[in-house]
């Protein structure tokens, strides 16, 4: 039978360790508390004061490039603010064609208003290339990927295995280019060509653009538009980019050439983003970049845009390989 002495240190070691559970119980609810607000105003985009004073906005293009309205709309509001120039960090693959030339107005929008340098991470290719037109100036590391001018139409073909299983699909259709191609058929001689025209149609449109951004003509656009991707040291001769560098080059770009004041400070701006356009890997990414693992957030990020380009529809503008690792 345990003696007074005992009793009363068993009471207190157990009120020692409730006060502890009770402790690691409220710091980690604080923790939580902290986290989701800091996740939320990031979502939410929240201006910050010091958005109000004079600096040099960057904006950053990462991953899949599609129909963003909250991307269209940041131009926008990067327009009607106090910045006094804009640096477009472009880290991506492409995405769909409709997608970049959107992109596209609305920067040579912004640069109606400021002036704007395009600065390439990794790679600016097809779609991201095309986003980069549209700045007053595109900088490039030197083993940064850029061009990837064409583009692209896929579509499955799973007939060969419908017809393996035995499966038919039956259709009634108005025309016989309604809904082709299906991919549950061959693909007869004039979907192919109804195809090939909109690709055609797209593919001088990019190469125009070229011609008119960077000022390449005859068979130097020729041999820049045959859909393959350049170093930043192949594409300076090539007029594709208009000097090697990093963000800092921009900088003092922005400030020999078009008179900013210098030492200005870089703000990030950023595009509202909801927690379901984030979804499961887009949120695992956020909340890691915000408790400092840098490294798995990057790798969700990847990942996340590695996802949506599957599942991209119509024309692409996309360098197809893996840019996941």
């Amino acid at each position: 039978m345990a003696g007074p002495e005992q009793t009363s240190d068993y009471l207190l070691d157990r009120r020692n360790l409730r006060r502890k559970v009770t402790f690691w119980r409220v710091a980690a609810f604080a923790f939580l508390i902290v986290a989701a607000g800091a996740l939320a105003w990031r979502l939410i985009g929240a201006s910050s004061p010091s958005r109000l004073q004079p600096h040099i906005a960057r904006i950053s293009i990462d991953g899949i490039i599609r129909d963003d309205r909250e991307t269209l709309k940041l131009f926008d509001d990067v327009a009607k603010s106090h910045a006094a120039g804009v640096i477009l960090s472009i880290e991506s693959p492409g995405g769909t064609t409709t997608g970049a030339e959107q992109l596209y107005q609305h920067i040579r929008k912004l640069s109606e208003k400021k002036p704007v340098v395009a600065v390439v991470g990794g790679m600016a290719a097809s779609g991201g290339y095309i986003a980069a037109m549209g700045a007053d100036r595109i900088i490039a590391q030197g083993n940064s990927l850029v061009g990837s001018i064409g583009v692209l139409f896929q579509f499955p073909n799973v007939s060969k295995l419908l017809d393996t299983v035995g499966v038919k699909m039956e259709e009634v259709k108005s025309s016989p280019l309604k809904a082709a191609p299906n991919g549950f058929e061959p693909t007869t001689p004039e979907a192919r060509a109804a195809i090939a025209a909109l690709v055609s149609d797209s593919y001088s449109w990019f190469k125009n653009l070229v011609s008119e951004r960077r000022n390449i003509n005859g068979e130097a656009l020729d041999q820049v538009s045959d859909g393959r991707v350049f170093t930043g040291r192949q594409a300076l001769p090539l007029k594709l980019v208009d000097a090697l560098g990093s963000e800092q080059d921009a900088v003092t770009w922005l400030e020999e050439e078009k008179h900013l004041r210098k030492n200005l400070p870089i703000r990030d701006w950023r595009r509202r983003q909801s927690l379901d356009r984030l979804g499961l890997l887009g949120m695992a990414a956020e909340s890691a970049a915000l408790v400092g693992l840098d490294g798995p957030a990057l790798s969700l990020r990847k990942l996340q845009a590695s996802q949506e380009g599957w599942f991209l529809d119509g024309l692409l503008s996309i360098w197809h390989a893996d840019f996941v690792n």
